[in-house]
């Protein structure tokens, strides 16, 4: 499959998208982000398969990571377990409002319909549920290895303590602590290892309980799948169940 991978700057994210393979139709967008340390760039494959079933397919560099980063991996990586409230909630937050800026973006500039898909991998999962929540456009999200509750309780690593700035974007983005965000019943889906001690499953099945009563007309556009064996990772099992779970919302 010969694909040609656009780039740009999307004011100040570093953005690539593949057009769909058919161009006939409305032009749907579907967002697709990396994990921690990751950048857009590695997500080209996901990108690939997602233009492949239509989509008008856009990855970006979260804050802090890929062309945007001030330090490299070990260092970025170092810094944030150090204190992970303190650093990874920002950029959980800046991320997630940065979703925003890019459908605008989408919508405006290459006039995609305004009923958005997304998702991602782990820490780039938990911004597009966070963006979710406050966008009505976004009709789905289906993440892999992403926690809806910013505290993962339970998991494997210090949880260290936020500052002020940092507990500004858990008040307001946090999902687990806002299900009134998701008044517009976006389709979502959770893909987990069922060993995955890095960010536990049990948050999504919180999650899941706190959104009964929002979603009783429609419970089958929640989904936590459980995938036995696997630790904090992403097969292509996990990969496949949320490219068909976009494609089927």
């Amino acid at each position: 499959m010969k694909t040609l991978t656009e780039k740009t700057l999307i004011d100040h994210i570093p953005a690539i998208w593949i057009e769909p393979e058919e161009k006939s139709g409305p032009r749907k967008l579907a967002i697709w982000l990396p994990g921690f340390t990751g950048c857009k760039e590695e997500m080209e494959p996901y990108l690939c398969e997602l233009s492949a079933r239509g989509f008008f397919a856009l990855s970006f560099d979260p804050w802090q990571h890929g062309e945007r980063a001030a330090e490299d991996k070990e260092s970025l990586s170092k810094r944030v377990f150090g204190n992970y409230r303190r650093h990874m909630w920002p950029i959980f937050g800046h991320t997630a409002l940065e979703i925003l800026r890019v459908i605008d973006w989408a919508v405006r500039e290459q006039h995609v319909e305004k009923e958005i898909r997304l998702g991602g991998v782990s820490m780039g999962g938990v911004a597009a549920v966070a963006a979710a929540g406050i966008d009505t456009r976004i009709v789905c999200a289906a993440v892999s290895g992403s926690s809806p509750d910013w505290l993962r309780n339970g998991a494997d690593t210090p949880p260290g303590e936020p500052d002020s700035y940092a507990q500004y974007f858990y008040n307001r983005l946090n999902p687990l602590t806002h299900p009134d965000h998701y008044l517009h019943q976006p389709a979502l889906d959770f893909e987990f290892g069922a060993g995955d001690r890095h960010v536990p499953p049990d948050t999504a099945r919180q999650f899941r309980d706190a959104l009964k009563e929002t979603y009783r007309a429609h419970p089958d556009r929640l989904r936590v799948t459980l995938h036995p064996g696997v630790e904090h990772a992403t097969t292509q099992g996990m990969w496949q169940n949320c490219l068909e779970w976009i494609c089927a919302h």
